[in-house]
């Protein structure tokens, strides 16, 4: 597969996977009233439209046929109104729906993994026809076909269309847009019949040539010689036409042409008629004619500003591969790495050079700006995930018979995409516990505990400094501590007696592999997967997950994930010979104490009063085995860190100073090691070349017990 081919590929899979997560919201939404609007209809006419047309270009046959026959179905609902469907049916042309998209989904998950499509796709396609048949009349029993927008009994051929350049169509409409595609981009007559696909919304009268242009690839050529014409007759949708050609892709230019052989005509019907003055730079073109014409013709207000338009067709939006992305945010880091090697280089240590550190608070500060913008090139809402749980709470609602609503908060929050694509089956997983464990099992028991009879689920996502959180709370029934406590007690998971089991202790018992709380195995839950896999994925991003429950009342699950973990701030921390990195995330305050300030507990270990509430004290250098001569509280600093719900205090020699770095992932081979659980996240290149370790503050503390 060649560039070209790559390239157009992917604008197909972003373009239609993002008409497919409109076409979910837009049934999801419809659902709810148990009806489709007028402008549902056409919008969903409008989509199955486009995708027909795009895969038919790419050749996608099974993604072609589905598309196509809903589009002849709701182009019989456009044309009679969802008054032609029978109240009971309704429900079934949902379900329809519902079942079509997850066989188209199906079919572009199987492109997106160069898997083969399914020849055959008769099942799908005869439940569309045989519904469409139930809802038309006997005239009507056929499925109805999209009329071509210019299948008049008028409408010129190809030959007949093949004229010198500047001549227009045999039509009697008073304007014409001449288009033409850029040079070598392929297919021009599929893009334009996409093109009109477009203008269509725009519910004016219009007609194109060449018109067969769907069907014939021979129309490919012609349109490549002489242009792509649209026939306008009224001169104020103009406008509206041009903003959809400005909106296009591979558009090279366009033009704007009145029909001069009408002006003829209206010439000798009316000889006396008055000519304006001014005139206007526009091409008219005779038909009986074989050499172009070039007149002034009469100014037109409302078209005379769009009347030519020649050069590329600017673009506001443009689509890039994730994996350039990529190489573009390691190229960031490496300059980073570089700008600090720079700066810190030995060679100028002890210097007094005032233009040189002048020049490189400047280079810093525009190094901080590229990796801003490389950043937030990589930063997309969290929409695309949260939208996709409203089709997992509409089927489950209807399985297990629960009446819920979801409740979406802050779906414009934005994360960078490798931790969206990450984040997905955790909270997808947690949607479904909420559904099949929290939400209780009939209105009824709702009612009885006085609560409202339809429950909600909320989904919600906010921005703190450098970390996102992700909630999904239920009024539900709630967790029994108790319950779980003695359920992990049968597993044998428990590592300590049960009298010692805080309340947040027993509840983070549920994210261990093989714990579940339901006796049987149901579709959805049972089988002790699920919340040990959500816990897993987002720690792999650097995140963390806390559930908290009040029986009868509901639960929250909560996931705390960083907006990046390419680049971060972090305070620079001396251990003896060694330099390690805290994230500054992670860092509430930096104390130094004396000896008196420091007091035990029960077990001999150390803890020290921060805000009138008493924090441990892990001493570094003795939980890494690392030489140092600062081995005295008052000779070291004590840093405040919190990371989830933990919150303690490190002692180490002094504080470097805070340095924007580089997150590189540790060596694959020092996973057998399980260097991960013993509170090190990543390395990253300093200045001069060494090496510092990356703390993970949660895990450092989860180490410091054991």
């Amino acid at each position: 597969m060649d560039n070209g081919t790559d390239s157009m590929l992917d604008m197909y899979l972003f373009e239609t996977n993002s008409l497919m997560e409109q076409l979910d919201e837009l049934l999801i939404e419809a659902e709810k009233v148990e009806e489709f609007s007028t402008d549902d209809v056409n919008e969903i006419f409008r989509i199955m439209h486009t995708i027909k047309g795009s895969s038919a270009m790419m050749e996608f046959g099974s993604l072609n046929q589905i598309a196509h026959h809903i589009e002849d179905l709701f182009f019989y609902i456009r044309e009679n109104g969802m008054d032609a469907i029978a109240p009971e049916l309704k429900k079934s042309l949902f379900n329809l729906m519902f079942k079509s998209t997850d066989m188209l989904r199906s079919e572009i998950e199987k492109v997106e993994n160069n898997e083969p499509l399914l020849e055959n796709v008769d099942n799908i396609v005869g439940e569309i026809n045989s519904f469409l048949n139930k809802i038309s009349d006997a005239e009507d029993s056929a499925p109805a076909s999209q009329p071509e927008t210019a299948s008049t009994p008028d409408t010129p051929s190809v030959a007949e269309l093949n004229m010198e350049l500047a001549h227009c169509p045999d039509d009697d409409a008073p304007f014409f847009i001449k288009l033409l595609f850029e040079e070598g981009c392929g297919m021009e007559n599929l893009r334009a019949f996409m093109l009109i696909t477009s203008m269509q919304d725009l519910n004016i009268d219009f007609r194109f040539y060449p018109a067969d242009i769907e069907t014939n690839s021979d129309t490919c050529q012609d349109i490549i010689d002489h242009g792509f014409f649209l026939a306008v007759d009224q001169e104020d949708h103009i406008e509206k036409m041009i903003h959809v050609i400005t909106d296009a892709s591979h558009i090279q230019s366009y033009e704007v042409i009145e029909n001069a052989r009408l002006k003829k005509e209206e010439a000798v019907a009316e000889p006396q008629a008055q000519q304006p003055e001014t005139p206007v730079q526009t091409a008219e073109v005779s038909s009986a004619s074989s050499d172009s014409t070039h007149e002034s013709a009469p100014a037109k207000p409302a078209a005379n500003a769009a009347r030519a338009h020649s050069g590329p067709v600017k673009q506001s939006l443009i689509s890039v591969n994730l994996s350039k992305l990529d190489a573009l945010v390691a190229i960031v880091g490496e300059i980073v790495i570089t700008e600090s090697m720079v700066t810190s280089s030995p060679d100028i240590q002890g210097l007094k050079l005032d233009n040189f550190m002048k020049s490189t608070r400047q280079l810093r500060k525009l190094t901080k700006d590229l990796q801003d913008i490389a950043m937030s090139l990589r930063m997309v809402p969290v929409s695309g995930v949260f939208q996709k749980m409203n089709r997992i709470v509409r089927d489950m609602k209807q399985k297990l018979n629960k009446d819920v609503r979801l409740t979406i908060i802050g779906e414009d929050t934005e994360v960078d995409k490798s931790i969206v694509d990450n984040i997905g089956d955790p909270i997808m997983h947690i949607v479904r516990n909420s559904m099949d464990h929290g939400v209780e099992d009939s209105a009824e028991e709702r009612i009885a505990a006085g609560k409202d009879p339809q429950a909600e689920i909320i989904l919600s996502a906010t921005h703190t400094g450098s970390e996102v959180i992700i909630k999904v709370e239920d009024d539900g029934r709630g967790m029994n501590p108790q319950s779980i406590l003695a359920k992990a007690a049968n597993n044998g998971l428990l590592t300590k007696p049960e009298s010692e089991y805080t309340k947040k202790e027993i509840l983070s018992l549920l994210l261990l592999p093989g714990f579940s709380t339901n006796e049987e195995v149901t579709e959805y839950s049972g089988r002790g997967v699920g919340m040990d896999v959500v816990k897993r994925n987002v720690e792999s991003v650097g995140g963390t997950v806390t559930i908290s429950s009040e029986l009868g009342q509901g639960s929250c699950t909560t996931l705390k994930i960083p907006l990046t973990m390419a680049i971060v701030d972090g305070m620079e921390i001396a251990v003896g010979n060694s330099i390690f990195t805290v994230p500054i995330a992670n860092i509430r305050q930096s104390i130094k104490v004396s000896n008196e300030d420091v007091v035990y507990d029960a077990e001999g270990n150390e803890i020290v009063k921060c805000l009138d509430e008493f924090y441990p004290i892990i001493r570094v250098h003795q939980l890494y085995n690392i030489d140092t001569e600062i081995t005295s509280i008052e000779d070291g600093i004590l840093i405040w860190v919190e990371a989830s719900d933990t919150s303690y205090c490190l002692f180490v020699d002094e504080l470097l100073g805070e340095q924007q770095v580089v997150v590189k992932p540790l060596p694959s081979y020092l996973n057998s090691f399980n260097i991960k659980n013993s509170g090190i996240s990543g390395c990253t290149i300093m200045g001069d070349g060494n090496i510092s370790i990356i703390l993970d503050i949660l895990k450092l503390y989860e180490m410091a017990q054991y």
